[in-house]
């Protein structure tokens, strides 16, 4: 079974510990970033487990550095008390430290089994934002870390963290390009697709549980749709010609596609089955990669109806088509931020491409990545990250970012050409 059942059978759910309704918003004084310290994580009966607490520690470290509003710093308190509930440490000594917000965790490990412990304080008033205890096994010791950023994140902004969603991407790792998942931190990796044909453009179901992607495993370029649980799967088009850059609507139940069975390529609306629904642009042009807007009135998509590639809107009925992009010569791939607020896409530059975002009006137009050449943007479920790929290093790679730019962390591992990513919902 792929995925390990998306580890549903992983850890019980999460007991709440803190009590807590709503949330507390958490600022440092002026621009500066808050200072997170994370603890080291405690024995709290029994032997300590050193690939326990480094396991926390890294996977802490690298979620809350990515995540933007903190600056992670290297604990500066010696602890002569390593209890983590409020009483059972000094406060008062990491306050001195000029930490603003501390992460205290302790863990039994029994056999492989590990009943783990979480508790973030707001130091300066010494209130405890959230808390959260896991059992479970030690394989699935990093999601249940990444579960607590998510806690972490929702506690400090009311938006849960996308850190323990995935990535799709398209790999070279085996000499042909198949669809892969991995963990956003580049840990994990799984195969999807053993077809040894050519696998592109992959793209979640909004429940996180299919993916759709384009495959000329039968020499035809068709779309096809999987469920990731059981591995089983479907082709969703029938027609000779190309049928790529396949997009889940927001409802789940149909798909824009790009399809040339009428001779060019132009966009098509299909049930998720495949049964077609609708033919939304109708001119001599190539019009590909649709994307929807996250209420599904409205989609984005690439034409090159005045001559060279620009980024078009439409409404869902393919009427009211506008030109979005009006700067540069050669602008594709579009995808909706899950807001709705933007738009990123990818302008072609200097020999390569870089990624821009834009306002669904035309305004706000910012170059978001200036380093080698960068494709594919892909927005993560909380609309604050960004997944892309990169030739920077000189093979095709892996990077996310925030959704301003900054910072952009490689997360591909190995050598391989990966390409393609999606991020997925939550899961």
């Amino acid at each position: 079974m792929l995925l390990l059942l998306f580890s549903f059978v992983l850890f019980v759910a999460p007991r709440d510990l803190s009590g807590q309704q709503g949330y507390l918003e958490v600022s440092a004084p002026g621009n500066r970033l808050l200072q997170m310290a994370i603890a080291p994580p405690a024995a709290l009966s029994g032997a300590a487990d050193a690939e326990v607490s480094r396991t926390i520690i890294d996977v802490f470290r690298f979620d809350m550095s990515f995540a933007g509003p903190f600056a992670v710093s290297e604990p500066k308190v010696a602890e002569s008390r390593s209890g983590i509930r409020i009483g059972e440490f000094d406060m008062p000594s990491w306050r001195n430290a000029g930490t603003d917000l501390l992460i205290k965790s302790g863990y039994v490990v029994s056999g492989d089994a590990v009943s783990i412990e979480f508790r973030l304080y707001d130091v300066l008033t010494e209130k405890e934002l959230a808390a959260k205890r896991y059992t479970g096994s030690k394989r699935d010791l990093r999601r249940v870390v990444h579960t607590f950023s998510d806690d972490v994140m929702s506690a400090m902004t009311g938006i849960r963290g996308p850190f323990t969603s995935k990535l799709a991407f398209v790999s070279t790792a085996t000499g042909n390009k198949e669809i892969y998942l991995m963990d956003y931190d580049g840990q994990n990796v799984q195969r999807i697709t053993k077809n040894g044909s050519i696998n592109l453009y992959p793209d979640f179901s909004p429940n996180g549980r299919e993916l759709i992607y384009t495959s000329y495993k039968k020499g035809n370029p068709d779309l096809y749709r999987r469920e990731l649980s059981s591995g089983a799967e479907a082709k969703v088009t029938t027609a000779r010609g190309t049928n790529i850059t396949g997009a889940f609507a927001p409802d789940g139940n149909r798909i824009a596609l790009s399809m040339s069975k009428d001779g060019n390529a132009e966009i098509y609306i299909l049930s998720k089955e495949g049964k077609q629904l609708a033919r939304l642009t109708t001119n001599d042009a190539i019009d590909i990669a649709p994307a929807w807007s996250p209420d599904g009135q409205q989609i984005a998509f690439v034409s090159d109806r005045l001559g060279k590639p620009q980024i078009f809107i439409m409404g869902a009925d393919g009427k009211n088509v506008r030109r979005l992009t009006t700067s540069g010569a050669y602008n594709v791939s579009p995808r909706w931020s899950p807001r709705g607020d933007r738009i990123t896409y990818c302008r072609q530059m200097n020999g390569g491409f870089q990624i821009f975002s834009i306002n669904p009006d035309g305004s706000g137009d910012t170059q978001l990545t200036r380093e080698g050449s960068n494709e594919h943007a892909r927005w993560s479920s909380d609309g604050r990250y960004l997944a892309f790929s990169s030739k920077r290093g000189g093979r095709e790679a892996i990077y996310i970012m925030r959704s301003d730019g900054t910072g952009q962390t490689k997360v591909s591992r190995g050598g391989n050409a990966d390409s393609h990513p999606v991020w997925s919902p939550r899961w």
